[in-house]
């Protein structure tokens, strides 16, 4: 088995899994103190990564960051697997019918709408937070998880197993929910580690323009944008939010490369 893609990206998001949990129960400062006096102040033994323009420990903030936008990425991920899996089985097992063409034309439609417009809509009504920017990534996480269900179903529908099942008895709820999900189950896996990589990059993206975790919460998208007006005077406050935003992407995608070598048999055989 190929392993070049899967240890390291492995590695990566362990690094930022372990240092998300551990802002939980752990931090080498509170990242809601303020301290004028330490201001600026540059990496030693005490701030091992130096302190922001408020005094904050940056160590500390990037660890709560991490927390802040795998936690999103996560739960609009799971959004988005919860409503739209089911949605795209139940389109394949109606293939050509109505409820497959109100699916996918529904797909469309959310489809014309980025992350950042619906974020931007629904905080116009509830206004900014953490809350709406999962619940934005989490809509626009629907439609890919639906499509991607629906063409793996549909090559599926027509195999010996499921005339088998047909045959037996079993509706198309039972046959997609006992045959065709754990067949498609690796794809959605992958798919998974691709989109939480996005989800990520979209919580930092709504942070930034100040639609997502809102202060005292820090977030690396929130991080990128306090230090951009200090770029030239300090630049590792952005540099530092910015390398963790890189290495977790990277990790995920590669993680993601990984797992798609690894649970893909054809990939296997030909190694």
């Amino acid at each position: 088995m190929k392993l070049r893609s899967l240890l390291p990206g492995v590695f990566l998001v362990l690094i930022f899994f372990s240092a998300a949990l551990l802002s939980y129960i752990w931090t080498p400062f509170d990242v809601t103190l303020i301290d004028i006096k330490s201001r600026f102040q540059a990496p030693d033994t005490t701030h091992w990564l130096g302190t922001d323009h408020y005094g904050r420990d940056m160590l500390s903030m990037l660890m709560v960051g991490a927390r802040t936008s795998i936690a999103v990425a996560i739960v609009a991920v799971g959004i988005g697997m919860l409503f739209g899996v089911p949605l795209g089985l139940a389109a394949a097992a109606n293939r050509g019918r109505f409820l497959d063409e109100a699916i996918m034309r529904g797909n469309d439609l959310v489809f014309a709408f980025p992350a950042l417009l619906i974020a931007i809509m629904i905080t116009a009504v509830y206004g900014p937070g953490a809350v709406n920017a999962i619940i934005a990534i989490g809509i626009f996480n629907i439609p890919v998880f639906a499509r991607l269900s629906r063409g793996a179903a549909l090559s599926l529908w027509k195999r010996d197993f499921i005339l088998a099942a047909r045959a037996a008895g079993k509706n198309t709820t039972r046959i997609s929910f006992e045959h065709i999900l754990p067949n498609i189950t690796n794809l959605l896996i992958v798919q998974g580690t691709i989109q939480f990589s996005l989800g990520i990059l979209a919580e930092a993206g709504l942070s930034f323009v100040g639609l997502g975790a809102q202060p005292p919460i820090p977030s690396w998208g929130r991080m990128l944008a306090d230090s951009q007006t200090l770029i030239m005077l300090e630049p590792r406050l952005a540099l530092l939010p910015g390398l963790a935003i890189l290495l977790t992407v990277l990790g995920l995608n590669l993680l993601g490369d990984g797992l798609r070598d690894w649970l893909d048999p054809r990939l296997r055989r030909e190694r």
